[in-house]
């Protein structure tokens, strides 16, 4: 399908389907943010509750060219922030008059922190009694160890996850992106959508929690499971314990990563390999056997990768069919083709009228389509224009379909 045709019937004036959906974040560092920024990207109208002159996400290194941090402008942008302080009996005042006016509120402190201001669920409640009310934390409103601090890697950790990750004779491995603020951020969205649909229905608002623990376990591939029956899974590095060859193997300039998950595709690599007596020859002609064989399999494909450049083994890989990509740097994916036709990095307008490159919406709509609107605000940017009044429509007008 050609983008064009995928957008034929797109709505020329639109911002996204959340277009009129009013959410109020209370948020910080990368969960919340991230939840209230798949909201805002949808087309919701999100306005952020920030300290006055705060520097909330302002996470160096800065964008080059810019003096902006990469961190907030990536998950701030299309919101509006109103610089309201919390701690004080005004700025509570203030966060409850806006909550009136609201569909959604999203905060991620840690559990009974806005009680305790005396704006927490029960209170905001009182004001919008069909209020979605998304709570984020590390361990969940309630269980045993909900008031414990938590950061990703903490809850990395604790879920089991970090000790699957890395080489099988290595230590364990934390992820390198923010996996359980980033997992638990997307059911945030998620559930704070599903209640919304609920509310629509029934008039019923009600208190959504999510845990990062949670959203790790549930992001497991299932292995909890196992290990809850006694059978828990070992650390496999770049395999798999299902699949062989499914591996990284090295080149002369690089390195590839080839998955072999159907017998027909093995018959096909060890042509590609120079290798047919191996398509039915016991010990490999099927994955099962592959899978108790797999140091001779894995010399095999690594032999002939040994001396070929990425480019040319992935060609000739990919040539049958076989599943394989060339193991690229992120500095490699951003000038991709694909990736700049999906829209996958918008150059950005930023607000102190600098640009830069930010990943744009991962969904794609083809009747109400999404974008960046406009880059992450300065903390209280809207603070005369929204604080303590009604803030109902979108104030990022819509622009060209992408």
């Amino acid at each position: 399908m050609r983008r064009e045709d995928f957008y034929r019937e797109a709505q020329r004036d639109s911002i996204g389907p959340l277009a009129g959906v009013r959410v109020l974040g209370v948020t910080k560092v990368w969960s919340g943010p991230l939840a209230t920024c798949v909201l805002a990207d949808l087309g919701a109208d999100v306005v952020d509750i920030e300290l006055p002159g705060g520097r909330d996400g302002e996470v160096p290194p800065d964008i080059p060219g810019t003096g902006l941090s990469w961190f907030r402008q990536t998950v701030h942008r299309n919101k509006c922030s109103v610089g309201v302080d919390l701690r004080e009996p005004a700025g509570r005042q203030t966060f409850l008059d806006l909550v009136a006016d609201v569909d959604i509120v999203v905060e991620n402190y840690k559990p009974g922190t806005l009680d305790g201001w005396g704006i927490g669920y029960v209170a905001c409640r009182q004001r919008r009694p069909d209020i979605v009310f998304v709570s984020i934390s590390g361990w969940g409103q309630y269980g045993p160890n909900t008031h414990l601090p938590a950061y990703d890697p903490v809850i990395q950790a604790a879920s089991g996850w970090m000790a699957l990750n890395g080489e099988p004779d290595g230590q364990p491995v934390r992820a390198p992106t923010f996996l359980a603020d980033e997992l638990a951020g997307l059911h945030a969205a998620i559930g704070a959508l599903a209640a919304l649909a609920h509310r629509d229905r029934t008039g019923e608002g009600q208190h959504v929690d999510v845990a990062m623990m949670d959203a790790m376990l549930f992001s497991s591939s299932g292995l909890p499971t196992l290990a809850a029956t006694g059978v828990p899974p070992a650390r496999s590095g770049n395999e798999t314990d299902f699949v062989v060859p499914s591996n990284v193997y090295p080149c002369v300039d690089g390195h590839l990563y080839l998955a072999v998950a159907l017998d027909k595709h093995w018959r096909a690599l060890t042509e590609v390999v120079g290798r047919p007596e191996l398509a039915d020859a016991p010990g490999f002609r099927r994955n099962r056997e592959r899978l108790a064989n797999r140091d001779a399999v894995n010399a095999v494909v690594a032999d002939w990768c040994a001396t070929r450049p990425v480019a040319v083994a992935v060609a000739a890989l990919a040539g049958r069919g076989l599943v394989v990509s060339p193991v690229r740097t992120m500095a490699d994916v951003v000038t991709d083709p694909h990736v700049v036709e999906r829209d996958m990095l918008v150059d950005t307008q930023l607000h102190n009228g600098t640009a830069a490159p930010l990943v744009g919406p991962a969904v794609k709509f083809s009747r109400t389509p999404t974008r960046i609107r406009a880059g992450a605000p300065v903390a209280g940017a809207h603070t005369r224009e929204l604080g303590g009044s009604n803030h109902g429509g979108d104030r990022q007008s819509a622009s060209n379909l992408p």
